[in-house]
């Protein structure tokens, strides 16, 4: 299934896509969304309607080509470990091996996450028989440094479970912190040579003002909420995540890529739909934003299609705020 491109629209229309992350593979644009299901759901703050059960890989040849869907890259019913809701995905290429990293709900129903390998970036994807020891929370994110050390971001507040998980151990009863506190921030971990496991504890990591002091959780305009993803743009690390509640996608800089990370400003204003999450790729000299939003569904939360535009940076390197819409 193809369809032609264009900016600021739905690279596909024929499925319901999200949580895009891309990359280039090959010399090509591969894009690894979750799959939303055509169903009809209702919304909680868990994020029950969200109920997606497999993986399409899709992929550009470049920004003028059409989008082709590779179809079923992974199903929940082959991976033994999983109960339900297979969550925004990531991928990697290292080891001439390329992985996908994705969330699920296991049989107790918290979620970990997965990996699984395949020799061809359009998958089909094998999964490992358990998730990687020691994973929670949701939207894995990896980086694979020019030193070639690989990093896991992951993290999600309310549905993604990431307050549960404060005192190591999961609590199902636990609360986030109090609006003047600290917000709870991404956790990272560096993955293991093999890209199959942490090589340590994951830890959490610290987003700070101009000042050096934490990002309060009540500060929802600037929060950690979900969707952590980080990046490299003249030696410096990009981390990029959504408030969630408010609707942006936001962004901290760092010399260190686990931080901690100085608040810069926004990248996208606020789409149709609730949730917002992205990734961010360069290709050809110039960088790309690769989104989703609700526009194609008619406004409906659970079912939203990927879009990408293009990203420009500033003289300082800070980044030029995106009006989805303009």
């Amino acid at each position: 299934m193809k369809k032609n491109t264009k900016p600021n629209k739905p690279i596909v229309d024929h499925i319901y896509t999200a949580d895009p992350s891309a990359h280039v593979f090959e010399g090509k644009i591969y894009i690894y969304p979750s799959h939303d299901l055509d169903l009809e759901k209702i919304s909680n703050d868990n994020g029950d309607q969200y109920a997606m059960e497999d993986y399409h890989v899709l992929s550009m040849d470049d920004f003028n080509s059409p989008c082709v869907d590779h179809g079923e890259a992974l199903h929940m019913k082959d991976v033994p470990w999983v109960k339900q809701q297979m969550w925004a995905p990531d991928a990697a290429y290292k080891n001439n091996t390329y992985y996908l990293y994705f969330p699920a709900k296991d049989k107790d129903e918290i979620f970990r996450i997965g990996v699984a390998t395949s020799s061809n970036p359009a998958g089909p994807f094998t999964p490992q028989e358990s998730y990687i020891p020691g994973s929670f929370s949701i939207d894995p994110a990896v980086l694979v440094d020019d030193d070639n050390k690989s990093y896991m971001y992951v993290g999600g507040l309310w549905g993604g479970q990431l307050e549960k998980w404060q005192t190591g151990k999961f609590n199902p009863d636990a609360e986030g912190p109090a609006a003047t506190e600290p917000a709870l921030g991404p956790i990272v971990a560096e993955l293991s040579e093999d890209m199959l496991t942490f090589k340590e504890d994951p830890k959490e990591i610290s987003i700070i003002d101009e000042d050096g002091n934490p990002i309060l959780a009540g500060d929802e305009d600037r929060r950690f909420f979900e969707g952590a993803w980080v990046h490299k743009y003249n030696d410096y690390y990009y981390l990029s995540y959504s408030t969630g509640s408010t609707h942006y996608i936001v962004y901290a800089t760092s010399k260190n890529p686990k931080g901690p990370f100085t608040y810069k400003g926004r990248i996208l204003n606020p789409v149709e739909g609730w949730t917002t999450h992205h990734s961010i790729v360069q290709f050809e000299n110039k960088w790309y934003l690769f989104y989703h939003d609700s526009s194609l569904s008619g406004g409906l939360n659970h079912k939203r299609s990927v879009k990408y535009t293009e990203l420009k940076y500033n003289d300082d390197g800070t980044i030029q705020t995106i009006d989805p819409y303009k």
